[in-house]
């Protein structure tokens, strides 16, 4: 068969199908891949003589096609063939993100918003409530990555990233899917009910870390000129605060991790007072004491960050404490991450200043919320059912988030435009409104079955090219903000 792409574009037009233009992989022996659409789907197409693939040989004008659909078993078989398909581990890398798609369909418009930068995306990236709330599983959300790698002819690499995992099991599912980084969440294990105790109360608990007390008790380091003193009251409590977490955070790397090359992050950010650079000193030193090799940590910052708007507290103090958890992780050699990253854009330049760009961050709902954007802007009838469905349920959502949403600032509906809906988006409480209740709307169903999603995804289908714009315009302002450099020609 002739290799040239012309050949290819024209066998697929006999097909009826539509060539993505930058998965074309011709081979040397004269044979191809490539994805293609057929229209309600995407499918593989190969010349039909690699054995790595399964599907249905057709023929069109003395050509030949092996058309694969895109079941799991296809996309297991694409990774092993093509290995840019499948993640690895990424975050020994100077520049990170995460970039959460909990519809399966963000892929194309992240790693355009990737390509005119010098960092590398986590595209799988996904919690077991994420998972719960979508109906997805953990392998739907890496074939979902890596069809949009091989699509997009993307060749820089990727991760896939268990995100907020709590329980060994979750762990083990996620590394026998294959993913390259486990971020586990360790706010079962803290004791935050501590923070806000007394000298007498403290001292009242059952103590079992005289061995740790006299080990820190009285120390005192610099770390790029900040002094960390250790000792008395402050140091009980944070035994108490911390201890259960670190025995967990060193029970999983035994258990599952120290063989393999696989990115270890661990998060204590899910607490209720934020994370004071001496609490962070301790929990990193005493977990690398024990032998415990992690990539990244996320502490709880001072300020609040709220779900899909920007940082809300002083940036002044945040700069001042972000300074020294920055200095901390580059004294120990890991990777400040930065959760809850999405639209956090005033603490963005702060954080790739302080960190000298060296950071991984998160972002996840701010991609539902331009998927929702899109539909505001091109079914205003289903937005206006959804956005009443919305404030039906954000009462029930709002127990699972920490967020300060004033639906009184939410403008009615019945006062607004069709083409003035999508800036709706653009305003705070209409922001977290529809963040949090993802689920809700997602699952909503009646006497007929599925509610809002079948709708929902024939429109993201339908509109695909210009779900991806958005997302790549505004995850690339995520990595502008941060600081991220121009990617040279030679990347």
């Amino acid at each position: 068969m002739n290799n040239s792409f012309e050949a290819v574009t024209s066998l697929c037009a006999q097909f009826g199908a539509k060539l993505y233009e930058r998965s074309f992989i011709p081979a040397e022996d004269g044979g191809f891949a490539a994805m293609v659409n057929f229209g309600a789907e995407d499918a593989l197409v190969s010349d039909g003589g690699d054995s790595a693939f399964e599907g249905e040989l057709r023929f069109a004008g003395g050509e030949r096609a092996l058309v694969s659909p895109l079941t799991h078993e296809t996309m297991q078989a694409l990774r092993r063939r093509f290995p840019f398909c499948a993640p690895s581990a990424v975050l020994a890398r100077e520049r990170t993100m995460g970039v959460g798609d909990r519809l399966g369909i963000a892929g194309s418009g992240h790693i355009r918003a990737f390509e005119p930068f010098d960092a590398t995306p986590v595209l799988a990236q996904q919690s077991m409530r994420e998972l719960t709330l979508t109906k997805r599983t953990f392998e739907q959300v890496l074939d979902a990555a890596s069809g949009a790698v091989f699509r997009e002819g993307f060749r820089r690499g990727f991760g896939a990233d268990g995100d907020h995992l709590k329980q060994p099991d979750e762990v083990e599912y996620a590394l026998s899917c294959g993913y390259t980084m486990i971020t586990l969440d360790c706010s079962e294990h803290i004791r935050n009910d501590v923070a806000a105790m007394g000298g007498m109360q403290l001292e009242a608990l059952p103590f079992p870390y005289d061995d740790l007390y006299k080990k820190y008790n009285g120390v005192s380091v610099d770390i790029e000129g900040a002094q960390l003193c250790f000792g008395g009251t402050e140091l009980k409590r944070m035994l108490h605060l911390y201890g259960a977490a670190i025995d967990f955070a060193q029970s999983i790397f035994e258990r599952y991790l120290k063989d393999r090359p696989v990115d270890f992050e661990i998060s204590i950010d899910e607490t209720e007072t934020p994370t004071t650079p001496l609490q962070h000193y301790f929990v990193a030193n005493e977990l690398r004491s024990r032998g415990v090799i992690f990539q990244s940590m996320a502490p709880r910052f001072c300020g609040e960050f709220q779900k899909g708007v920007d940082y809300i507290g002083s940036l002044d103090q945040f700069r001042a404490e972000f300074a020294v958890h920055a200095a901390i992780a580059r004294h120990f050699g890991y990777k400040i991450s930065l959760h809850s990253g999405s639209d956090k854009f005033s603490v963005f330049p702060i954080v790739g200043e302080l960190t000298r760009e060296r950071f991984h961050a998160k972002t996840s709902g701010t991609s539902w919320l331009e998927a929702m954007r899109l539909v505001a802007m091109t079914s205003p009838a289903l937005y206006r059912e959804i956005h009443a469905f919305a404030l039906e349920h954000f009462a029930e959502a709002k127990r699972y988030y920490h967020v300060t949403t004033d639906l009184t600032k939410v403008p009615a509906l019945d006062t607004l435009p069709d083409d003035a809906l999508p800036a709706l988006f653009d305003q705070n409480d209409a922001r977290q409104l529809i963040h949090i209740t993802y689920g809700y709307i997602l699952n909503a169903s009646d006497d007929l079955g599925e509610r809002f999603r079948p709708s929902l995804y024939e429109l993201w289908r339908t509109h695909q090219e210009t779900y991806s714009n958005l997302l790549a315009r505004h995850i690339g302002r995520h990595l502008e903000q941060l600081g991220v450099p121009a990617r040279s020609e030679r990347q």
